[in-house]
């Protein structure tokens, strides 16, 4: 399991400098990925970011947590990551998954109707163009009759899949997925066998399984946990989400974080590492700098034994 940075955190200050400082710090501690999601409604452009950033930092992977797919056309997503991964030298990695249905409808008037349709239809439209391949699709809900020159390399591309038929279609049709609130039982179990009884099914290679978590080193994790169930309120009620706690056995998303002092939080990505994730995307979290300190040099620490 590889362990990457993830500055989901910072998305919402919209301060461009102080994500590309973030990215800058996770490659001077020698973490191999980096990152970073779209919030529907947030300040900063994930890909631009990214490509941005990647002048300034060489040799890390920069990955985009999930960009929503519904409010922008597969086409001009696929032109968009196609000129991030001709900025970075073939370094990007584009994650792009359903949102949630109360966020889009209630957030942005965007009718969330027949998702699943809507991603593979997405789907048939992003990647090959990613590939440098023409389209010609007229789906239910989507459509385009494109070409892109094949220009740099291709771009690998995630989903965020939890349930059984985004699974199957993640391992299908692309290199992998990227889970939040998704714990080691529930991926163990459920998560990793779908989406790699998929992928062989088709002969695609073994997907990655990308998991975002919280971290924190501490010695008041009773005080952390409270701290993460107040960030991520409102989480657990996403049907989603919910569906994975429930398969974990737990209630609140402080249940899935990763919180202890050094000896529990390391105990604890081992069993995740077991569990089938391939790349830990670890969100870190603490009240005050010594605790931010003490969780980066677990991670530091773990990264190379882990790999």
């Amino acid at each position: 399991m590889r362990i990457g940075i993830n500055g989901n955190r910072l998305v919402g200050s919209g301060d461009l400098a102080l994500v590309i400082d973030h990215i800058k710090g996770a490659a001077e501690d020698g973490f191999p990925s980096y990152w970073l999601a779209q919030h529907p409604a947030g300040g900063l452009d994930a890909l631009t970011t990214l490509a941005l950033a990647g002048r300034e930092v060489p040799n890390i992977e920069l990955c985009s947590g999930v960009i929503p797919s519904w409010p922008r056309h597969p086409l001009a997503l696929a032109a968009q990551a196609s000129t991030t991964q001709q900025s970075l030298g073939g370094r990007l990695t584009l994650s792009i998954g359903l949102s949630h249905k109360a966020m889009l409808e209630q957030g942005l008037s965007i009718p969330f109707e027949k998702p699943i349709r809507h991603m593979r239809e997405f789907l048939e439209i992003l990647v090959p163009l990613l590939e440098g391949k023409p389209v010609s699709v007229r789906g239910e809900t989507l459509g385009a009759e494109a070409a892109f020159p094949a220009v740099g390399p291709p771009t690998p591309v995630l989903i965020g899949a939890l349930g059984p038929q985004m699974l199957r279609l993640a391992g299908e049709r692309t290199d992998g997925t990227i889970l939040a609130w998704a714990g080691p039982k529930a991926i163990r179990e459920h998560v990793a066998p779908r989406i790699r009884e998929a992928a062989e099914r088709v002969g695609r290679p073994a997907p990655r399984i990308a998991a975002i978590y919280s971290v924190c080193v501490t010695d008041d994790a009773e005080r952390a946990r409270d701290l993460v169930d107040g960030w991520f309120s409102g989480h657990g009620d996403v049907p989603s989400y919910a569906r994975m706690m429930a398969l974990e056995g737990v209630h609140r998303p402080s249940e899935i974080a990763v919180v202890g002092d050094e000896a529990q939080v390391r105990s604890r990505l081992l069993e995740i590492a077991e569990s089938g994730v391939t790349d830990l995307c670890a969100g870190e979290i603490g009240a005050n700098a010594e605790e931010e300190a003490r969780g980066r040099a677990l991670l530091k620490s773990l990264a190379p034994e882990l790999v």
